[in-house]
């Protein structure tokens, strides 16, 4: 017989004797995370990972993952009473992260980094030195919520819904979710922040990261060109009609979307780019309503838990396109054993942006989601159903306390 849950965490033993990892990331979030923990009596360990040459980024203050947030983490776990490491994990950020950011926008992409990295350096690597350390969960600041439901854990986007961050996480393996925790996601942002100044924490009033960590001055090209010093190829910026309209540096300045900085005056109405072609160095621009889209495909799509019955017409869903846009109804086709599925939304849309993510929701549930692909979305054809989504047991600790 399984032992009754005695915990907060969902585990069958008490929280003096349960090992939570927290990653830390110097901000109030993460801050909070490890000092709830530790009040409530578990054995937290603090982790601050070190993803990239931080120098080019310490003299701005919203920023993660710098030199001023390791020594806030630093100083939040000195205050709290728990013990607090640093791992390098600079190499594979560069190239699990770094690297495939910058070739995304090469190839005309808008790349989600923050995606990447929850899906490499955090939840591979990070939970991994937890589980090196014989941690039984490893707890994070992020605004999303965790339930242990009858088929198995499930995603559920934050009660928070201004700070959900489920669009960020769709990619974490259902084995990963057995051993994540996320105790911010029932609760609000203010009262996150509420929580610190009782605590005494000296982060509670720290602003919230708003930028890619890596992206001083949020300067994308100036980031991809000194990874990739060959990635500026000259082409022309050309009009749906056909007509050019001026040369340009480089695809890696222009994203699917984009209005300003384009050069364009004098046209009669506002041009934005609707595609760009790197093989030609083409960047397409027209009206907005050249924008909309009703269908795509998706690729390297990732499912959470236990998929809801559907039939070979699809399966209703609601998708989010971008981190900041509310979900929206659409039908999700998939095929058996694919990892690639076709999205019909239920109305047109100008936000589908190649290399972004496109998360899957049943209300509040996240079912998972996938890239959205370059390539125009293949005619519909019958697909069948997918074996059911289970859970892989995790492995276990192998470091004796």
């Amino acid at each position: 017989m399984t032992a009754e849950k005695i915990n907060s965490m969902g585990l069958s033993k008490p929280p003096s004797a349960t090992r939570i990892v927290v990653a830390m990331s110097g901000g109030v979030d993460s801050s909070v995370t490890a000092a709830m923990l530790k009040a409530e009596g578990y054995d937290v360990v603090g982790l601050t990972m070190q993803l990239y040459d931080h120098g080019a980024a310490t003299a701005r203050s919203k920023t993660c993952c710098a030199g001023q947030d390791i020594y806030d983490a630093r100083r939040v776990a000195d205050k709290v009473g728990i013990p607090h490491y640093v791992v390098d994990y600079e190499s594979t950020f560069k190239t699990d992260v770094m690297d495939r950011f910058a070739d995304s926008y090469i190839r005309g992409e808008t790349p989600v980094p923050c995606v990447l990295c929850n899906q490499t350096v955090k939840f591979r690597d990070l939970l991994k030195a937890a589980k090196d350390l014989d941690a039984d969960a490893l707890a994070t600041g992020h605004y999303i919520r965790r339930v242990q439901a009858k088929e198995g854990v499930e995603m559920y986007r934050a009660a928070d819904l201004g700070r959900d961050q489920s669009y960020f996480l769709y990619a974490t393996t259902n084995e990963q979710l057995e051993f994540l925790r996320f105790p911010l996601g029932e609760i609000k942002k203010h009262e996150a922040r509420a929580l610190a100044r009782k605590l005494e924490i000296h982060v509670s009033e720290k602003s919230d990261s708003q930028d890619i960590c890596f992206v001083p001055d949020g300067r994308y090209a100036d980031v991809i060109q000194k990874l990739r010093p060959d990635a500026a190829t000259p082409g022309d910026i050309v009009h749906i009609d056909g007509r050019i309209l001026r040369r340009h540096d480089g695809v890696i300045h222009f994203t699917v979307g984009q209005r300003r900085g384009l050069g364009l005056g004098g046209e009669a109405e506002p041009l934005y780019v609707v595609k760009i072609n790197p093989e030609s160095a083409q960047i397409i621009v027209g009206p907005k309503d050249a924008l909309l889209r009703r269908s795509f495909s998706v690729h390297s799509v990732n499912w959470l838990g236990q998929i809801p019955s559907q039939s070979v017409e699809g399966i209703g869903v609601h998708v989010k396109l971008r981190s900041t846009h509310a979900p929206i109804p659409a039908m999700v086709f998939y095929g058996l054993g694919d990892a690639t599925a076709k999205v019909i939304l239920a109305t047109s849309e100008a936000a589908v942006a190649p290399g972004q993510a496109c998360v899957f929701y049943d209300k509040e549930r996240v079912l998972g989601g996938g890239w959205i692909s370059r390539q125009e979305a293949a005619e519909n054809s019958v697909v069948h159903k997918p074996h059911n989504l289970r859970h892989a047991e995790p492995p276990q600790g192998a470091i004796p306390r």
